[in-house]
C-alpha cells in the first residue's frame, strides 16, 4: 500500500519488472542531483516503525532485486532505518587465492555501487550510532556496458546496538555484526525490538546477511556454490583520518576523495575485503555476540567517486539476501523468490 508522506514502501509492478541492472544507468541516476551543503539529515521515528508500511518494506527488501525504485512520482521512497547515506562507485577486487566460487575466485573484477549509512538519525563522531556499507557488484569492468546484468547485493553493518568508533577508519563493518541493544538508549531500544520483530516475519534471520550472491555472480551453472560465512569490510590502514570534531560521516567519505568546493575526485578510498568460515554466536537477540577466527584478507574496494544526493537516499535500492538453511544451497531458501507484484 502506498503512503504519501513515505513512497510505496511494498513490492510493487516496479520492482516485478526489475530483469538486471546497468552500472551507467545507477551512477547517472545518484550523481543527477546532490544535495547541496550542509547536508540534510532525516529522522528515524518509532511511530514510522510501528506502521504496516515497515513491514512491508522489510519484505520488498527480500524480495526486490531492483536498482532504482522510481515509483509513480518520481520521488522514490523513504528509508525507515537507514534514510542518511553517501553513494560511492568503484571497483571490487579479489587478489588472493581462495577456495570460493563467483566474485569471491582470486582473479574477479567488477564495478560496485556501493551505499554508506547509519542507523538511525545521530550521523556525527562522537555519538552511538551504527555505521553500514551495502553494495552491488557487476560482472564487468566496463562502466559503459550496454545490456542489464545480473548482479551481487552485500550487506555489512557495525554493531546493531550501535558503536562508538571515532571515524569510518576505525568501524569494522560485518555481514554478521554483535548486538549491543543498550547502546540506543531508552528510545532507541523499543525501535530496535521493533525491528527485529518485523524482520524475523520477513525473513528468518534479521541480524545475518548472507554472501552467496557474490559466491553465484558469474559462476557457470552446474558448478557448486562456495560462499564464505563471513565477510568484514574495513578502511585501508594507509587512509588518513579525516580531522573534525562531531563531523558527519558523509561529510568523511566525501573529504577522503574530494578537496573542499572542488567536485572533482582527488583520491580513493579503499576498503579491505576479508572472509572467515570460523565463528560462533552466543546471547540472546538483545545482547548477540559473535565470536569469527581466522579472518583472512582475500581482496579489495577501491572507490573512486562518491556523492551525497537525493537519489542515493530516496530511489536507489539494494537487495537483502534471502536467508538459507545451507548458505550454498538454493533449494534451503526460507522464502521462496518473489513472482510478481
Amino acid at each position: 500500500m502506498a503512503d504519501d508522506s513515505l513512497g510505496i514502501e511494498g513490492y510493487s509492478e516496479e520492482d516485478a519488472r526489475f530483469t538486471g541492472s546497468r552500472f551507467a544507468t545507477v551512477r547517472d541516476a545518484i550523481f543527477a542531483n546532490p544535495y547541496p551543503s550542509p547536508l540534510p539529515r532525516y529522522d528515524v521515528t518509532f511511530g514510522r516503525l510501528l506502521g504496516g508500511a515497515f513491514l512491508a518494506a522489510a519484505k520488498r527488501a527480500v524480495d526486490s532485486h531492483a536498482d532504482l525504485r522510481w515509483g509513480p512520482d518520481r520521488k522514490g521512497f523513504r528509508r525507515l532505518l537507514h534514510p542518511n547515506g553517501v553513494c560511492l562507485t568503484g571497483l571490487w577486487e579479489i587478489t588472493e587465492k581462495t577456495d570460493y566460487s563467483g566474485y569471491f575466485r582470486q582473479g574477479s573484477r567488477g564495478l560496485v555501487v556501493g551505499r554508506y549509512s547509519t542507523c538511525c538519525t545521530e550521523t556525527r563522531r562522537g555519538h552511538s550510532r551504527s555505521l553500514s556499507l551495502v553494495g552491488r557488484i557487476y560482472p564487468t569492468t566496463d562502466p559503459e556496458h550496454p545490456t542489464p546484468q545480473p548482479t551481487a547485493n552485500f550487506i555489512t553493518q557495525q554493531d546493531l546496538g550501535g558503536d562508538y568508533s571515532a571515524s569510518i577508519n576505525e568501524a569494522v563493518l560485518r555481514n554478521a555484526p554483535d548486538t549491543r541493544s543498550w547502546r540506543r538508549g531508552l528510545t532507541g531500544i523499543p525501535a530496535l525490538l521493533r525491528t527485529g520483530l518485523v524482520f524475523l516475519k520477513a525473513d528468518k534471520q534479521p541480524s545475518f546477511r548472507q554472501v552467496y550472491q557474490i559466491a553465484e555472480l558469474g559462476k557457470p551453472p552446474g558448478e557448486p556454490t562456495r560462499a564464505p560465512e563471513f565477510m568484514q569490510l574495513t578502511v585501508d590502514p594507509a587512509q588518513p583520518v579525516i580531522p573534525g570534531e562531531g563531523l558527519d560521516f558523509r561529510d568523511e567519505v566525501l573529504a577522503q576523495i574530494f578537496d573542499p568546493g572542488d567536485p572533482r575526485p582527488k583520491r580513493k578510498l579503499v576498503f579491505r575485503v576479508a572472509t572467515s568460515d570460523q565463528g560462533v554466536t552466543r546471547g540472546i537477540p538483545v545482547y548477540e555476540r559473535r565470536e569469527i577466527i581466522n579472518w583472512r584478507e582475500i581482496g579489495k574496494i577501491t572507490f573512486d567517486n562518491a556523492v551525497a544526493s537525493y537519489n542515493g537516499d530516496f530511489v536507489l535500492n539494494f537487495n537483502h539476501p534471502i536467508w538459507r538453511e545451507d548458505r550454498n544451497d538454493p533449494a534451503t531458501a526460507t522464502r521462496p523468490p518473489k513472482a510478481g507484484p
